[in-house]
């Protein structure tokens, strides 16, 4: 499969604020988390309206089956969020078994309305990344409320159910693996198997999957784009970094003085930190990249197409 050379990239929308993650449904819309407090839609026809502003820093965001959208609320006032399809905000999930739940990461549904939640670490406030701390954790939200379904996790990031498979992925991003699990009918989870190992400059963030079984990994602070085959051999797609940036990044990690803004600042010539991925257009191969300190969102025409996610349908306001 042929790279993406970085002259293929086009942009898409504008004015953007820390759009880090973006979904895509079959009509053409754009639904991007914006750090104002809400979401950002963008029609088909590029038209965007900001909707909601509330007490929060949206990271990733799902669309659910009523056109509501959970929010995961990267701040220390923490928890899921609900944004309405008017743009009212309200808290939704602030506890899990009776433990107050500060920051998280990502929410993600599945065809079954589920919510699964990734949670990368209970010290509140922590803005020091460790390869030796593993206590991020994965909920999951369903007809019988709401359980942790796996902990032990080294910053854990996007998840990924395929229902179909009986497999859940979730990305560790400072433990620089991909882990996949079994997954139950009834969303529990076992048999925790590493699948892919990440090296030098490469920080799992976003993660997405292709109709021919591959998954693909976006590397925060790299502008990597990296295709794990079924086979497990690993392929980068597209890359816009820089050495020496990556070389200091690589150097705090090992002696534990990684911090938050040194992964922000990340350099490159072209993109600007990209964080995720999803697939969209009439054939869902046009790749739309969310990014941390872009404007816009990265376009780039796919090899090959994506799976439909599970919203590809849903309603949406």
């Amino acid at each position: 499969m042929n790279p993406i050379p970085l002259d293929a990239i086009s942009f898409t929308g504008q004015d953007l604020s820390r759009p880090e993650c973006v979904l895509a449904l079959r009509d053409g819309t754009l639904f991007v988390s914006d750090k104002r407090g809400g979401i950002t839609r963008i029609a088909p026809d590029g038209t965007q309206v900001l909707l909601g502003q509330g007490p929060v820093v949206p990271n990733g965001i799902a669309l659910l089956r009523d056109g509501s959208f959970a929010i995961a609320n990267l701040s220390d006032s923490g928890g899921v969020w609900r944004m309405a399809p008017d743009g009212a905000l309200a808290p939704d999930i602030t506890e899990i078994a009776g433990r107050r739940l500060g920051s998280v990461n990502f929410v993600r549904t599945d065809r079954q309305g589920r919510l699964w939640i990734c949670v990368s670490t209970l010290r509140p406030g922590e803005d020091q990344y460790r390869t030796d701390i593993a206590d991020g954790f994965i909920a999951l939200r369903d007809a019988s409320g709401i359980r942790v379904v796996a902990d032990g996790l080294c910053w854990t990031n996007e998840c990924l159910p395929d229902e179909d498979a009986g497999y859940l992925y979730v990305n560790e991003t400072f433990g620089r693996r991909l882990t996949r699990f079994d997954l139950a009918p009834d969303g529990s989870l076992s048999k925790r198997v590493t699948i892919a190992t990440f090296g030098h400059g490469d920080y799992p963030d976003g993660l997405t999957n292709d109709m021919e079984g591959g998954l693909w990994v976006v590397s925060v602070g790299s502008n990597r784009l990296i295709r794990v085959a079924p086979d497990g051999t690993k392929q980068v797609m597209l890359e816009d970094s820089d050495p020496a940036h990556l070389d200091t990044l690589e150097e705090a990690l090992q002696a534990h003085r990684l911090t938050r803004p040194m992964i922000h600042e990340a350099r490159s010539k072209f993109l600007r930190n990209t964080s995720s991925l999803a697939f969209g257009g009439p054939d869902l191969r046009t790749g739309f990249m969310g990014s941390l300190a872009g404007d816009a969102l990265a376009r780039f025409a796919s090899p090959v197409a994506g799976v439909p996610p599970a919203h590809w349908d849903w309603p949406s306001s």
